[in-house]
């Protein structure tokens, strides 16, 4: 699978929560363990969740606490328990969120069910994570799941197994590297080494299944946590929950977790005003995202303070960044009018057995619903930017293809190639059809936006 960073999408959130108590735990009825398949996008984990009845999709993200609800329509009718107003505070640049919060909410994912959990529900459209997805989301879910279960994770063959902790057995763990992790606040965290230039330093990372990047990392020029100054460019690195997230994007020469070495490690430094809240724990110097994460497949157990990690085939894929700066998400539907041939109910002649069977096609049209997609990010420093292409511009073609014919990842395929290809592109601005094209560039060559 092509490393999804580049079309990078983060979710970063800080909650202040009091523990759970007994009553709101998951249980697996009889089973010693459940076992839910995953959709794997932008390196994230979406699974099927089932709130007071009615069946939604959920990010599986370690670094939240209690569940959030967003994204809902008059559809998704929930019937939500003793509700009040609470704020949430989470990564990005405009602060706090207003949220409705509901306690005594029935929760089941898989056979795994618990009858009395709190949950955060957010009432803001900008609040959308779906359209930079490709696929449909509602909300994220981390701790709650964590808490109650060893949790494995196999990135290969998109699974998580929900393994009761009283029956689950590491003895069969024998080939597995098992790492020491810490809980702070109902989240993981991992020590790690990082090598930026010459320099070895050990961080403390916040491990977030729901960051799709590879590394984030708080600048800190005393432990030598910061970008070579020819080798960054400035770029959006996601959206989070408080607005979008900007900084510099590098490369540290190596990242090293355990008995694992990683080279040429994509980093990201946020910018100070997107991570204010991020840094409440003082002792963190960043985050581990699913870029590296997909190379392992994984467990959980919170309650023994573990990780257990094996290399799977996405180890040795190479990291590589998002060199056309065009960010797209999924702006809607469109009919479009498709031709199709359809056989006549009488398809042959038979009035001489010894012809030729003819067999005629009468053409036909069909009107098929297809996605739309928008452009929403252009870096400055871009070849993209450069040949005029804009925010705001809906694309209708990509070298030579319908865009709607594809889905926004395989979109993404095209946009983040090698260095020097050429990308041709259609679009509308304004219900004008333009053309562009431009070449994709080495983004470290530019490392300032332009004017």
């Amino acid at each position: 699978m092509k490393p999804i960073n580049k079309y990078t999408l983060s979710f970063f959130l800080a909650l202040s929560c009091l523990f759970t108590v007994a009553q709101d735990s998951f249980f697996l009825n009889k089973n010693v363990s459940e076992k839910i398949d995953f959709e794997f996008t932008s390196n994230l984990i979406i699974i099927p969740l089932t709130i007071n009845g009615v069946t939604l999709s959920f990010i599986l993200d370690t670094g939240v606490v209690r569940p959030i609800l967003f994204n809902l329509s008059e559809r998704d009718s929930l019937d939500l328990k003793n509700t009040e107003t609470f704020y949430l505070y989470g990564l990005g640049s405009e602060g706090k969120l207003k949220a409705l919060k509901s306690s005594h909410n029935t929760i089941q994912v898989g056979g795994a069910v618990s009858t009395n959990k709190e949950l955060y529900v957010i009432f803001d459209n900008t609040i959308n994570f779906t359209p930079r997805l490709g696929v449909l989301v509602h909300g994220i879910i981390g701790y709650d799941i964590f808490k109650d279960f060893v949790v494995e994770i196999n990135y290969n063959s998109k699974f998580i197994r929900l393994h009761n902790p009283n029956s689950f057995k590491t003895k069969s763990l024998k080939k597995w590297k098992t790492i020491p992790i810490n809980l702070n606040k109902q989240k993981p965290y991992v020590d790690a080494k990082v090598v930026m230039d010459t320099v070895e330093t050990d961080v403390k990372l916040l491990i977030d299944t729901g960051s799709s990047d590879s590394l984030w990392l708080f600048e800190d020029k005393e432990d030598g946590l910061i970008p070579n100054k020819d080798l960054f460019f400035i770029d959006y690195l996601g959206k989070g929950l408080s607005g979008s997230v900007y900084g510099k994007r590098s490369k540290t020469n190596s990242f090293i977790l355990s008995d694992f070495r990683l080279s040429n490690v994509n980093v990201a430094f946020p910018d100070t005003v997107s991570i204010t809240t991020a840094k409440g724990y003082k002792e963190r110097n960043g985050s581990l995202g699913g870029e590296i994460l997909k190379r392992f497949n994984i467990f959980f157990d919170y309650s023994n303070k573990k990780i257990h990690l094996k290399k799977n085939s996405y180890f040795k894929d190479p990291f590589t960044y998002n060199n056309s700066g065009v960010i797209l998400e999924h702006h809607g539907t469109k009919f479009v009018r498709e031709q199709i041939s359809v056989p006549p109910s009488s398809g042959y002649d038979t009035k001489n057995k010894y012809d030729a069977i003819q067999i005629n096609y009468s053409l036909n049209y069909i009107m098929t619903l297809k996605p739309t997609y928008k452009i929403v990010e252009v870096r400055k420093s871009s070849n993209a930017y450069a040949s005029g292409l804009r925010e705001d511009d809906i694309l209708i073609i990509i070298n030579g293809k319908q865009a709607y014919n594809f889905k926004l990842p395989h979109i993404n395929k095209f946009l983040h190639g090698k260095t020097g290809k050429t990308i041709r592109l259609k679009v509308e601005r304004n219900g004008e059809s333009l053309f562009f094209k431009f070449k994709l560039d080495d983004a470290f060559k530019k490392n300032e936006p332009s004017n």
